[in-house]
């Protein structure tokens, strides 16, 4: 593990790759993806971060001063990352957000700071590493979008998955024992053909890969949205500042 200077009592700083793509699209999908990043935004900082915004690739210098990186939802990965051709139900595909997306990860990675992803993080994490991905999911016996959403639940389809113990994700969670999490799901694609080095930690009732991980680096990943607003407060701030403390234990290895 790369170690970082960080000052006695300072806040973690934590990368991220803005969204490329304006909130006036039409498909209102676009403008939800920004408000999730800008509360995602906000979560690093009340779970006791400094976010960092990349807007291009960060230079030898900017990597350096990060001590962890998260990658974040938003429109689909151009399926020709991973070997296919686009089919009319990819949404938002832009070849200026892969490039900034994947540069970021593949140079966090590289750097050996700790990564979170979130649901197109999660999808991207996987095809970083050479896996594949579901470009539009069948109905089946887990709602992983809701597109009639009930007052007061968001835009969501709500379920529960069980995070293996012991696990990154877990330790987010928790202090590492096995968990399970209601989770706020939408999303129409997800992975397909597992990567090799990454590990499964948790899987919807379906059989859906929920989270992902590295075992033999800090590097994990959700399909789901720890940043939804009608998560209570407290469930919201909770797995963000605890990536915020692996990041701060990331520097003192």
């Amino acid at each position: 593990m790369q170690s970082f200077a960080q000052a006695p009592g300072s806040r973690p700083r934590i990368g991220l790759p803005v969204r490329l793509s304006s909130s006036s699209d039409p498909d209102p999908r676009v403008s939800e993806a920004n408000k999730l990043f800008d509360h995602i935004v906000e979560l690093v900082r009340d779970g006791g971060g400094d976010p960092v915004l990349f807007s291009t690739a960060p230079s030898a210098t900017a990597l350096a001063s990060l001590d962890g990186v998260i990658i974040p939802g938003g429109g689909d990965l151009d399926p020709r990352l991973y070997g296919e051709q686009p089919s009319e139900v990819c949404y938002d595909v832009s070849p200026a957000q892969d490039d900034l997306d994947v540069a970021v990860a593949r140079q966090s990675i590289d750097a050996g700071l700790p990564l979170l992803g979130i649901c197109r993080g999660h999808q991207l994490l996987n095809v970083l590493y050479g896996g594949t991905l579901i470009q539009d999911m069948a109905p089946g016996v887990v709602a992983h979008r809701e597109p009639a959403p009930a007052p007061g639940c968001g835009p969501w389809a709500w379920h529960e998955v069980d995070v293996q113990p012991g696990t990154k994700v877990a330790g987010l969670y928790g202090d590492g024992a096995g968990v399970t999490v209601k989770i706020a799901s939408g999303h129409h694609q997800a992975v397909a053909r597992v990567a090799d080095g990454l590990a499964v930690t948790a899987i919807a009732e379906d059989g859906t890969v929920e989270a992902l991980e590295d075992p033999d680096r800090w590097v994990a990943s959700v399909q789901w949205h720890p940043e939804a607003q009608e998560i209570s407060a407290e469930e919201r701030v909770a797995p963000f500042r605890a990536f915020v403390e692996v990041c701060r234990a990331a520097v003192k290895s």
